[in-house]
């Protein structure tokens, strides 16, 4: 993966962030939210990403100067942000089963995501084979979405108490 593209790719994600932020009506307090649980799981991911590739599990072909590592960092603390927005509303309509089911659908998506992306560039990623490398990858996912998560409401407050949650019938 290449600098330009790195750049290409976070500016694309922070675009998404944005409109995200707009149809989720999130506050200043919870968008700044997602942006730190995005940080706090920006090094997770990159810890991981550097234990899979000690382990063989995978190989990513970009180089060990620290000029694109914190750009990754970047660009995945601005990727993983709106998901922070979303699980957010599902947690506020649907409690923690709603997260739950988030926590599912990424661990399911995630490793589909990551083994697309290899087969349509090799050049970024390759995975080893065996179903080790798929039980990583989907971990991986379900770890910085819950602690994503997790982080975004110790900034901004838990759901149920934001000010855009249903209030009962007559408690107006």
């Amino acid at each position: 993966m290449t600098t330009q593209q790195l750049i290409w790719i976070t500016g694309a994600y922070l675009v998404v962030f944005v409109v995200v932020v707009y149809f989720t009506r999130a506050t200043v307090r919870r968008g700044l939210g997602a942006l730190v649980g995005g940080g706090v799981v920006g090094g997770l991911f990159i810890g991981g990403s550097i234990l899979g590739m000690t382990l063989g599990w995978w190989k990513i072909r970009f180089p060990f100067a620290p000029g694109p590592w914190v750009l990754f960092y970047v660009g995945t603390a601005i990727s993983m942000s709106p998901i922070y927005l979303i699980t957010w509303r599902v947690a506020r309509r649907f409690g923690w089963r709603g997260l739950a089911t988030c926590l599912i659908a990424v661990a399911i998506i995630g490793p589909l995501r990551d083994y697309q992306i290899a087969a349509v560039y090799s050049e970024w990623i390759v995975f080893a084979a065996g179903i080790a490398p798929v039980l990583a990858v989907s971990a991986t996912y379900v770890g910085v979405v819950a602690l994503g998560h997790a982080v975004m409401r110790l900034v901004a407050g838990p759901a149920w108490k934001d000010r855009l949650v249903r209030q009962p019938q007559g408690a107006a």
